[in-house]
C-alpha cells in the first residue's frame, strides 16, 4: 500500500432542495477523483493538482447556500490509512475498465467498417475523433490515479493498439480512395 500519499477529508453540507446544487458539487468532486468515504465526506489526494477541482466545488457550494471544508487527514494506523486507500483505488480501477471497455468498443467499430468496406475520409476522420477522446480520457485518469495502478498501464497499451488499429484502417481507406484495394469498390461519393 502506498503509504507516503497526502489525503484531504472535503467536508460538504447543502440543503436537500434544490437537489441541482448537490449534484454539481458531487459531480464536480468526482471528476477531480475524490471518493465518498462517508455521508458528506470526500477523501482526495492533497496538492496543487486538485486545488482548482476543490475551488470550483467550493464556489458550487457557496451557490448553494452550503458549507464546505478542507481537512488535512493522516490516517492514525494502517485502517484508516487502507480505508481510504482502498476507495481511491477501487474509483481508479472501475475508471480505468471503462476506459478498456471503451477501446473494446472503438476496435469492434473498426472491424465494423473494414467488414461494411466503409472506406471513406468522413468515416476515418470520426474514427480519429473518437482515439483522440480515448486518449484525452486516458490522460485526465493518469493525471488522478496517484497510486499507479496496473491499470493504467494496461490501458496505455490498450491505446497503443487502439492506434495501431486506426492505422491500418486508414491505409485501407486510402487504398480505397485510390482504388487500389482489391475487392473494394470506390463509394459512390467520392467517384466524382
Amino acid at each position: 500500500m502506498t503509504a507516503d500519499i497526502a489525503w484531504v477529508l472535503v467536508l460538504v453540507q447543502l440543503p436537500s432542495e434544490p437537489s441541482r446544487h448537490r449534484v454539481a458539487v458531487w459531480r464536480e468532486l468526482r471528476r477531480a477523483g475524490a471518493v465518498p468515504v462517508s455521508q458528506g465526506a470526500w477523501a482526495l489526494p492533497a496538492g496543487p493538482l486538485f486545488q482548482p477541482a476543490l475551488d470550483r466545488a467550493r464556489d458550487l457550494t457557496r451557490r448553494g447556500d452550503g458549507t464546505f471544508a478542507v481537512i488535512d487527514a493522516a490516517p492514525r494506523d494502517d485502517e484508516a490509512r487502507r480505508l481510504i486507500h482502498d476507495a481511491y483505488a477501487e474509483a481508479r480501477r472501475s475508471e480505468w475498465a471503462e476506459l478498456l471497455a471503451d477501446c473494446g468498443k472503438f476496435e469492434a467499430e473498426i472491424d465494423r467498417e473494414i467488414a461494411r468496406e466503409k472506406f471513406t475520409f468522413g468515416e476515418l476522420e470520426e474514427e480519429e475523433q473518437s482515439l483522440d477522446r480515448l486518449r484525452r480520457w486516458c490522460r485526465e485518469l493518469r493525471r488522478r490515479d496517484v497510486l499507479g495502478l496496473p491499470e493504467g498501464r494496461a490501458a496505455e497499451q490498450r491505446l497503443g493498439v487502439c492506434q495501431g488499429r486506426l492505422e491500418g484502417y486508414a491505409e485501407l481507406v486510402y487504398a480505397a480512395m485510390r482504388g487500389a484495394a482489391p475487392g473494394i469498390e470506390t463509394p459512390v461519393e467520392d467517384r466524382r
